[in-house]
Formats: C-alpha cells, sequence, structure tokens
C-alpha cells in the first residue's frame, strides 16, 4: 500500500488540517516564548528542546499535507505530550538548572500552550490509533 493516502474523505482531511495548524500553533507559542526564531533559552538543553519541538512541529504538519497520516499524528502526538510534560515539571519540582518557573501555573501564554497542545493531543491520538486499525499511511 503506498504512503500516502488515497482521496481521504472529507473528514480525514478536515482533521489533518486542524492537526497542521495546531501543530503551527505549538511552534508559534514556543517561538515567543524562547524570544524568537534565533534566541535560545536558559539554561541551554531547554533552548534546544525548544528548537527540536519547533521543528518536529513544522514537520508534523508537512506531513499532514503531503498525506502521511500515521507519522503525521504519531508526531503530533509527541509534539503536544512533549511540551505537557515540560510545564508540569517546570512549574512542579522543577528542571534542573532553572527554578524560575516552580509554582507559576497561571502564565497566560502557558495556558494557551497548554490549551492547544491539549487539543492536539485529544486529536492526534485516536487518530493514530484508527490509522494503525485501518492499515494506512
Amino acid at each position: 500500500m503506498s504512503h500516502h493516502t488515497a482521496r481521504a474523505p472529507e473528514a480525514t482531511r478536515v482533521a489533518r488540517w486542524a492537526g497542521a495548524l495546531l501543530c503551527l500553533a505549538v511552534a508559534a507559542i514556543h517561538v515567543v516564548d524562547q524570544g524568537g526564531i534565533s534566541a535560545t533559552r536558559d539554561p541551554y538543553y531547554i533552548g534546544v528542546a525548544y528548537h527540536v519541538l519547533e521543528i518536529a512541529a513544522v514537520v508534523a504538519a508537512v506531513l499532514f499535507l503531503i498525506g502521511l497520516v500515521r507519522l503525521g499524528w504519531l508526531l503530533a502526538a509527541m509534539v503536544a505530550l512533549g511540551p505537557l510534560l515540560g510545564y508540569i515539571l517546570s512549574r512542579g519540582p522543577g528542571l534542573p538548572d532553572n527554578s524560575d518557573d516552580i509554582g507559576n501555573w497561571t502564565e497566560p501564554l502557558g495556558l494557551v500552550s497548554l490549551a492547544v497542545e491539549g487539543a492536539l493531543l485529544l486529536l492526534s491520538v485516536p487518530l493514530f490509533v484508527r490509522s494503525l486499525r485501518r492499515r494506512t499511511y
């Protein structure tokens, strides 16, 4: 079977566009949070993680647009789950060399990020599982 979906139904097309837009929103939120595309957050490992997340989010969006939906949904789920876990860890116990956000649960951009990532996770996980059952790529 081809790696591309053949004539995706309208509902699938809408879901793919929604997934792509949510992925791009995750990337945009993190670019804003780090202070721009060329900026890198401190500590360095968090800055690198931001850049990896942004690239992965754009790649997932492209995968949806070219029809590689199984891989797209899997990557989208990771794009959603990674920052959700990072938010919880950074606000809860804190991260190594980064205690600035401990207890900062109501930061406005963080809450927007949680909403977008939560929506992406709720969309991507069931559609990834469905893609496994249907043997589509």
